[in-house]
């Protein structure tokens, strides 16, 4: 399947881009987080909490790797950026099996760690508030997401 790519103008579009996918989410998704920093993974991971129906404000777990927040689905938030070695075993998997949403900010330090079906997004930046946000989907259930995003909300 084919990688979908949109632009964001502001980081209010990231946001709300992002809200539109957490909607669509459902349990044991991973959505895996990529760009450099400042590229908005965190302020994409706001939006997807709104999705989720997640009540409380989402900040970056740099310093816990882990941050819990209830909503529709738990949404189990992590930035695995300051894990110093990618070979240890963090015990992830009880995270992206246990009826949630997984996003991992960074992943590809721990892509060993990870399951191989996913979402990934890559942000890139374009511009001082301007973001190419492209979706990678990893598996049929992501294809469909994709698909789903895309003729509902985006092919206009």
């Amino acid at each position: 399947m084919a990688n979908f790519e949109i632009r964001s103008n502001r980081p209010e579009d990231t946001y709300l881009i992002a809200k539109t996918v957490g909607e669509l989410l459902g349990p044991n998704d991973v959505v895996l987080l990529e760009g450099d920093l400042g590229a908005g993974k965190t302020a994409f991971t706001k939006g997807l909490a709104v999705g989720l129906d997640v009540q409380r404000t989402v900040n970056s777990p740099t310093f816990t790797i882990i941050k819990e927040y209830k909503g529709r689905l738990p949404l189990y938030h992590m930035d695995v950026y300051r894990v110093e070695n990618s070979l240890e075993d963090l015990g992830l998997e009880e995270y992206f099996y246990n009826q949630g949403v997984s996003v991992v900010e960074w992943a590809h330090l721990i892509e060993e760690q990870l399951p191989s079906e996913n979402l990934t997004v890559y942000l890139y930046r374009e511009g001082e508030m301007e973001r190419r946000i492209v979706f990678q989907p990893n598996g049929k259930r992501y294809e469909a997401l994709c698909e789903e995003l895309w003729n509902e909300n985006f092919s206009h």
